[in-house]
């Protein structure tokens, strides 16, 4: 096991998730296509555009070998992903409703072929930045990651049009499990005492509970069990939106309730689990 902890394999739950997605989709009014979402400057029309480029890149990069977009000079990763997310957003806004959920339904099987060819322990095509910057990812965390980005996505479409869903556990769950995964680097600037562990509790169906130990000189995911010197425990829409930042950390907090060590605590609680 290495730090990131046990291997979760979301693969057969691709094509489930985009059927939610594009059944929701389908549903929608012209109106409902113009409605504003978390992301700032974006509709709903833009996120499904974003969604369409991430199937769109990955499979440039991981099927064709196919380099795409380059760094600005001097530019950093989350300031590339903004710039290169947003182009491809702006351009997207030529194409009908219609066009995209054609383009995502044509597209996302060949997507899933990919996946699915992959070896789940070998190195990660795209390292998870959030989740450990010093060591490489595996394979898995790097498809769970996109899962959990197209969940994500899904779940601001449905914020933006009052529609619920795609919350029931065998979808939701191994998103928040994943989120987990960034504990070991949310808590890398606090030293602790070999042994030391630090726990969080996910409240609710979908839910988990996950532990992190400083082992070796890092943190690790560990196996729950040993009494924690550190405890946060929050409900899983809270999660979700922590992790994502659809909440502020200060949302989070008021909506968690903690016990243990003040600091990995109060680290705990800055948890996240996408590039920003």
């Amino acid at each position: 096991m290495t730090i990131f902890g046990p291997v979760i394999d979301v693969r057969p739950l691709f094509p489930r998730e985009r059927e939610a997605m594009l059944d929701l989709l389908r549903a929608l009014s012209p109106a409902d296509w113009a409605k504003p979402t978390i992301c700032p400057g974006w509709n709903v029309h833009d996120v499904a555009g974003h969604v369409l480029n991430d199937y769109m890149r990955r499979l440039s990069g991981m099927r064709d070998g196919h380099g795409g977009a380059v760094f600005a000079n001097d530019e950093t990763l989350p300031a590339f992903i903004a710039r290169t997310n947003e182009e491809f957003v702006r351009a997207s806004r030529q194409l009908s409703p219609q066009l995209l959920i054609e383009l995502l339904d044509h597209l996302g099987p060949q997507l899933d072929a990919v996946w699915a060819a992959r070896d789940l322990e070998a190195p990660a095509g795209l390292n998870v930045s959030w989740a450990a910057t010093d060591i490489d990812s595996a394979t898995w965390l790097d498809i769970g990651r996109e899962y959990t980005e197209f969940w994500v996505h899904q779940q601001q479409v449905r914020d933006a049009v009052s529609v619920p869903g795609a919350t029931q556990p065998d979808l939701m769950a191994p998103a928040l499990n994943i989120f987990a995964r960034a504990l070991p680097y949310t808590l890398r600037m606090h030293e602790r005492p070999e042994g030391t562990v630090a726990h969080l509790d996910v409240h609710g169906p979908a839910g988990g509970q996950w532990s992190t130990a400083w082992q070796d000189g890092r943190w690790r995911m560990v196996t729950p069990g040993r009494e924690p010197a550190a405890r946060v425990s929050m409900d899983q829409d809270t999660f979700w939106r922590l992790a994502t930042r659809g909440i502020t950390v200060e949302e989070a907090r008021e909506r968690s309730k903690p016990s243990g060590d003040p600091e990995l605590t109060a680290a705990m609680t800055t948890l996240l689990a996408v590039v920003a």
